[in-house]
């Protein structure tokens, strides 16, 4: 079914109270709001865009997880942006773990909104295409909690493990805006649990006629890769196989070549970073150049400051640099060789994949902007790998071969391997490095893992080439509790909060 909506620009305000107790539409009286299609319609697009916070893909839930570990070094004479995290001095206070929190449960407070008063809208209707039109946004709503909810579970909550997840924290599971009390946490299992009831909904009324590659609006298939993620995490292994199956043998996606051309001088892979559409996007942040989000790339580049030398607060990591081979195709597309405009001159292979959609560049001179790209077929390559090794009777063979496919789209002459008992998990820590460099996954990976990765030694840091010295030498077990971000503190401290804090609070 066509869809069209109209993006608006989010004109929401946090205030130093709790997050849960938020609702929309402030300035209308509540039993008044959302009562027609089109006031429906309306506070869909809302919700849609709330994801342009910087405080969510655009900026610090993609940039933040990755940044926090053994993926880039500070350069010395840094602006000290993230410094704080970068150096592990993670506190309850922390403005950039307050704003993900915020920006996280605003959206789940639209969706409630939304989905309070929804059985009234439809009640009122009676053009059947305006039903049926409800239902597919009643699906993409159910499917947008899900995903604010797992991300709250991955950034706030231990990694899951089944046989204690009932006893360990998960978050406030806040699913109605109408007469809202203090609530404690759930329990993790509890948590995931809302997340897979709230899938088996979007699920339900998402049409896969809608599914596409390069979707701006939340479709059935994301829905599915979101419950492969899930799945994963859960260690529901053979539902992370099963979902992620249906992505791969879609007909809708399929994975960008990175070795073969799309035009005289880019690959499919070099135009999916550049221009933000690609056959093996899931979901994407829909932007213009009236109306988009945070950028990306100004961390790792900051071109934009003189528009003459590079300035970034970050540079890769030279391990990362080194995982890749010279026949590795995704190397020239996510690093280049630059000179900075510090006065120690370093001249770094710094990271481009965000350097800017270049329409954005070329008609508006916005720079280091990109359409985040939360889902995408390749981390459903490796969802399906990782499960297949790690079910009970694990099936090596298969995830060689899903591992090998995606290896030759990315890999001059192809890029074949053998996993095994003895190696897998080194294999498939490694791919998932090159594959997802700077999108959000290694913090996650590296607690969820555990005693599997390394036997639980986490990362080291030594210095490299110009790195600012606090923070260069850190060694972090994976046991450590800043795995696990705090919670705020005026989420605790709010009046009437039965908010439980974390360990590292």
């Amino acid at each position: 079914m066509q869809k069209i909506k109209i993006f608006l620009v989010a004109l929401t305000a946090f205030a130093a109270v709790s997050c849960l107790d938020k609702v929309p539409g402030s300035a209308i009286p509540q039993p008044e709001a959302m009562q027609t299609f089109d006031d429906a319609e309306q506070t869909v697009t809302g919700i849609y865009s709330l994801f342009k916070s910087s405080a969510l893909y655009s900026g610090l839930l993609t940039i933040l997880p990755d940044l926090q570990t053994d993926m880039v070094y500070a350069v010395d004479g840094y602006s000290n942006t993230y410094g704080d995290i970068w150096q592990w001095k993670i506190r309850s206070t922390n403005a950039e773990i307050e704003a993900v929190y915020a920006a996280l449960y605003q959206i789940i407070a639209n969706c409630n909104f939304y989905l309070d008063r929804i059985e009234g809208v439809m009640a009122a209707t009676t053009d059947d295409t305006k039903l049926q039109t409800l239902d597919i946004y009643t699906g993409e709503v159910y499917a947008i909690r899900a995903l604010a909810y797992s991300e709250l579970i991955k950034c706030y909550c231990k990694a899951y493990d089944p046989a204690t997840a009932k006893d360990e924290l998960g978050v406030v599971l806040r699913t109605t805006t109408i007469d809202p009390q203090p609530m404690p946490r759930a329990s993790l299992y509890d948590s995931y649990q809302q997340v897979l009831a709230d899938l088996a909904e979007a699920e339900r009324l998402l049409d896969e006629d809608d599914d596409a590659y390069s979707s701006a609006f939340v479709t059935r298939a994301m829905a599915y890769a979101l419950h492969a993620r899930v799945a994963l995490y859960m260690q529901d292994w053979q539902s992370a196989i099963d979902y992620s199956t249906l992505l791969i043998e879609s007909n809708d996606f399929a994975l960008s070549s990175a070795v073969s051309l799309y035009t005289s001088d880019m690959t499919y892979f070099d135009y999916m970073w550049n221009y933000d559409v690609a056959t093996e996007i899931i979901w994407r942040i829909g932007f213009t150049t009236t109306s988009y989000g945070g950028a990306l790339g100004q961390t790792f580049l900051g071109f934009n400051n003189d528009y003459t030398y590079y300035y970034p607060d970050y540079v890769p990591a030279q391990w990362v640099l080194n995982l890749y081979s010279q026949a590795d195709m995704r190397y020239s597309s996510y690093f280049y060789p630059l000179q900075t405009g510090y006065n120690h001159g370093l001249q770094w292979p710094l990271l481009v994949k965000y350097y800017g959609n270049q329409d954005f560049i070329n008609n508006a001179l916005i720079y280091h902007t990109v359409m985040p790209k939360p889902f995408r077929l390749a981390e459903q390559y490796l969802i399906r790998a990782e499960a297949y090794c790690r079910q009970a009777t694990p099936n090596y063979s298969a995830a060689s071969n899903d591992l090998s496919t995606l290896r030759a789209t990315r890999i001059s002459g192809g890029g074949a391997v053998s996993l095994s008992a003895d190696n897998y998990i080194e294999q498939i820590a490694a791919e998932r490095v090159r594959e997802l460099y700077m999108e959000g996954f290694r913090l996650q990976d590296i607690k969820r893992w555990g005693k599997l990765y390394r036997n639980g030694e986490g990362f080291t840091r030594t210095p490299q080439s110009n790195s600012l010295a606090e923070g260069s030498s850190l060694t972090i077990k994976a046991d450590n509790p800043l795995f696990v971000w705090p919670i705020p503190k005026h989420e605790l401290e709010a009046p009437g909060s039965l908010v439980q804090p974390n360990e590292s609070n």
